[in-house]
């Protein structure tokens, strides 16, 4: 059986997860839609510690995009460690993304 990877959040993932809410609570003036994504994003992040080859290949070496409705969330797989590096919104111009 394979084994259970740590999961950890750079501070531009974290930062990008807390823009996201930000825009959404201002743009709804609710923070309803924000807790539906976090949970979204916890649950499937979660996954992430038993199966990292879940989210789909990139061009770079174990660096992996995992689609969560409109937004990616990136992260990169070590021996023990699956690390997510940003998250971001599918609709914005991917050359502007920096992950490395």
């Amino acid at each position: 059986m394979a084994r259970r990877r740590k999961l950890n959040w750079q501070l531009e993932a974290q930062q990008d997860r807390k823009e996201i809410f930000q825009y959404w609570n201002k743009k709804n003036k609710s923070k309803e839609y924000s807790k539906r994504l976090n949970q979204l994003f916890r649950t499937k992040t979660e996954a992430l510690k038993d199966f990292p080859y879940n989210g789909h290949t990139t061009n770079l070496e174990n660096v992996r995009v995992l689609v969560i409705e409109k937004y990616l969330i990136v992260y990169e797989i070590f021996e023990q460690e699956v690390l997510i590096s940003r998250i971001w919104d599918g609709r914005r111009n991917p050359e502007i993304l920096k992950i490395k």
